[in-house]
């Protein structure tokens, strides 16, 4: 009995010191907020406010703030053909990417931290076996951010640059409030 006062009064003691961190989720979200402001500085980046044409060339360090996405920059980094050939040889035009097209994904994700911009990151760049999802409809495999991006890429062969916070990235990155910056290569299968 004595022993199982003692591990009650331990636990309630633990309890009570967990509670006392000053690491609640929105001090985490500001932290979060911080680091990307702070990486957009060191990287000298420009942000801006108005997506550029499809026919402008976007210089290296101009990132659109996505419109409705907080903390959310896309930088499209090589522009993809609007025409693709079919399995006939065919040469077609096709304005951008459509709902439910089947998209394979080749990704870098690396940390904004200030150490280690690009020291930690997972990459399917060589990977035989990239990622694929379904654009519009398949949020599990790929997180918002990549529909979002998609989107924004339009064709096939696209790269572009993201810096992600965690609530529009992978379902792991917003359990610990960490941002992400990630490389994109996209194809459309089609």
């Amino acid at each position: 009995m004595r022993k199982f006062i003692i591990f009650s009064i331990v636990g309630i003691l633990a309890g009570i010191l967990a509670g006392c961190s000053n690491n609640t989720y929105s001090s985490d979200l500001k932290a979060e907020k911080k680091l990307i402001e702070d990486y957009i500085a060191r990287q000298g980046i420009h942000v801006i406010y108005d997506l550029p044409a499809d026919s402008v060339e976007w210089p290296e360090k101009d990132y659109y703030q996505v419109n409705g996405y907080d903390y959310l920059y896309f930088h499209l980094t090589h522009r993809g053909s609007p025409f693709h050939i079919n399995d006939k040889g065919d040469t077609i035009r096709t304005d951008s990417v459509i709902a439910t097209e089947t998209v394979v994904m080749r990704y870098k994700k690396y940390t904004l931290t200030v150490n280690a911009d690009t020291a930690d990151y997972w990459t399917t760049l060589n990977s035989a076996y990239p990622l694929e999802f379904t654009y519009l409809t398949d949020y599990t495999t790929a997180p918002v951010a990549w529909h979002v991006a998609v989107g924004l890429m339009k064709y096939s062969d696209s790269e572009c640059k993201i810096i992600c916070p965690s609530k529009r990235g992978f379902t792991e990155d917003g359990n610990t409030v960490t941002p992400y910056g990630y490389d994109l290569k996209m194809k459309i299968k089609r």
